[in-house]
């Protein structure tokens, strides 16, 4: 059958697609292994005045040891101690902000990535976002000759906003160039891609490597490699036919281009889809993100679309990833940097074996087993650390137990998410739904990053049952509510939630009790 043909073509433009991905994955994983020679640097750059105003304190100190007081309050030496406790917090809060500054701009720009894929189209839009990449990459680059603070805080800024935008672009280009029976598995590639990039920016980052003294700077701004290189193929690569079709309304552009990416001149099923969804697109308005909730044709989709996000960024696995290396301190590792790219590693084969599952055992089937898997890990994983103390080989049991965690979580929840919102819509609403959905895992993204730390004080070796919980009432959400989508068009889809939804004159408490039924399952 010619639609399951995988032709030289389509290899070319998921792979310059999926850069961007790889991108995103490297942003992501580079900020933590040179952490303390960036701090390191940043005491460098704003030491200079600080040590200048201690200095003159300890003078002052000094001048006025051999005064009369009555108060024996050396005051001097609370100013100096003052003066280095400000100048701590002041490389912590730059030190945060380096960090958090990515999640930023990916909040920020999640909302105009599919905006702009249907102003410019997906190929033109993805150029013009590898300015800002470029930008943010070189930013970064060259902080080492400036204010590094101010230069990294603003490169990681920049680049949030090019992942941000390509968090909804890219599932969108490729969900539209993938045939039906690969949608899945093509799919998976942006997050198979984005793990590779955590896992090559762990490696890269090794104190021996570039995570030193003399090349962290490079570590930084070596992202700007696959901008070029994406840049470059971009040229190469056939626009999605879906938007020359159905957008743009040209069908001749259209059939070149599925002519190419199906290296075959037998399109007629790939056409017939498209025009059954222009039909139903040309009988729609353009759908704002408010009329997503609004509308009750889209309200149960992107509620089930935001549920699978949050799914995603609440299980506990941005903990791991933001926290394995303190994690396996604490379960007694003597080398925790290389068990935490042992973790890099997992993550990166099992999202691989999920690009071969996903169109096998389902989307929803997979996304179940992989959630209960996870919540199995969590109570192990807390288990193990309430233990350790007691019984010294409980710190196998948490490792094996995080390795397994991150396995089951690259199986589902991690790559399902972001093609199973692409495939919930038509062409109308979903550079919408597109662009709320990745809005809202950027959202749950920072939240995770900026409050697991507090949350791990609180609940001390405890925490990972609180997530256990969490996972559980995702596991439940997802049993009940979420339909499987493996092998059907959008028009298909579409009709399962209309079916779930029921028809005009059934009740609405009807249609509510007949959509919490667990009769997706396939």
């Amino acid at each position: 059958m010619t639609e399951d043909k995988v032709t030289g073509t389509l290899v070319l433009a998921v792979f310059t697609a999926v850069l961007s991905s790889f991108q995103f994955g490297y942003d992501i994983g580079v900020i933590n292994a040179p952490q303390q020679v960036i701090i390191t640097h940043y005491r460098h750059v704003l030491g200079v005045s600080l040590d200048d105003r201690i200095a003159i304190n300890n003078y002052a100190l000094n001048s006025t040891e051999e005064l009369p007081t009555s108060l024996g309050d050396p005051t001097p030496v609370s100013w100096a101690e003052e003066e280095t406790m400000t100048s701590a917090s002041l490389i912590t809060m730059f030190w945060s902000l380096s960090v958090s500054s990515f999640a930023v701009g990916g909040m920020i720009a999640s909302f105009f990535g599919g905006l702009l894929g249907d102003k410019l189209g997906r190929i033109k839009a993805l150029l013009v976002a590898n300015i800002l990449s470029l930008v943010g990459a070189l930013l970064m680059g060259f902080s080492k000759l400036g204010p590094s603070h101010i230069l990294i805080i603003s490169g990681r800024g920049i680049s949030g906003l090019y992942c941000g935008l390509i968090s909804g672009l890219i599932p969108m280009y490729i969900g539209e160039i993938a045939p039906t029976t690969l949608r899945g598995a093509i799919g998976a590639l942006h997050q198979l891609a984005i793990v590779t990039g955590i896992l090559i920016s762990q490696i890269v980052g090794l104190d021996f490597i570039l995570g030193n003294h003399e090349l962290w700077h490079i570590l930084l701004g070596l992202s700007a490699v696959p901008a070029i290189l994406q840049c470059l193929l971009l040229f190469f690569c056939p626009e999605s036919p879906r938007y020359l079709y159905i957008k743009l309304d040209e069908e001749a552009k259209a059939k070149k281009s599925l002519k190419r990416l199906r290296g075959s001149d037998d399109i007629t099923k790939d056409i017939t889809e498209m025009r059954k969804e222009r039909e139903e697109a040309s009988n729609e308005k353009k759908v704002s993100i408010i009329q997503l909730f609004t509308n009750a044709s889209y309200r149960q989709p992107i509620l089930v679309a935001l549920m699978l996000h949050a799914a995603q960024q609440f299980s506990g696995i941005n903990g791991i990833f933001y926290y394995s290396t303190s994690i396996f301190q604490t379960a007694g590792i003597s080398q925790p940097v290389y068990a935490t790219i042992g973790v890099g590693a997992v993550n990166t084969v099992f999202t691989a074996v999920s690009v071969f599952l996903v169109e096998k055992a389902g989307r929803r089937s997979l996304f179940l087993i992989g959630m209960s898997g996870m919540f199995v890990c969590a109570i192990f994983m807390s288990v193990g650390l309430v233990l350790l103390s007691k019984f010294p080989w409980m710190n196998y049991v948490s490792m094996t137990a995080i390795f397994l965690f991150v396995s089951f979580f690259e199986i589902g929840p991690g790559p399902i998410p972001w093609f199973m919102v692409a495939e919930f819509f038509s062409q109308g609403p979903r550079p919408a739904a597109l662009a709320i959905a990745a809005f809202s895992n950027w959202t749950g993204n920072f939240i995770i990053a900026l409050c697991f730390q507090y949350i791990a004080d609180f609940c001390g070796p405890y925490v990972f049952f609180l997530f256990a919980g969490v996972v559980l009432a995702f596991i439940l959400f997802t049993f009940f509510k979420v339909p499987e989508t493996k092998g059907k068009s959008f028009e298909e889809i579409a009709a399962e939630f209309r079916k779930k939804r029921g028809s005009a004159e059934t009740p609405k408490a009807a249609v509510e009790m007949e959509f919490l039924g667990p009769t997706e399952t396939m």
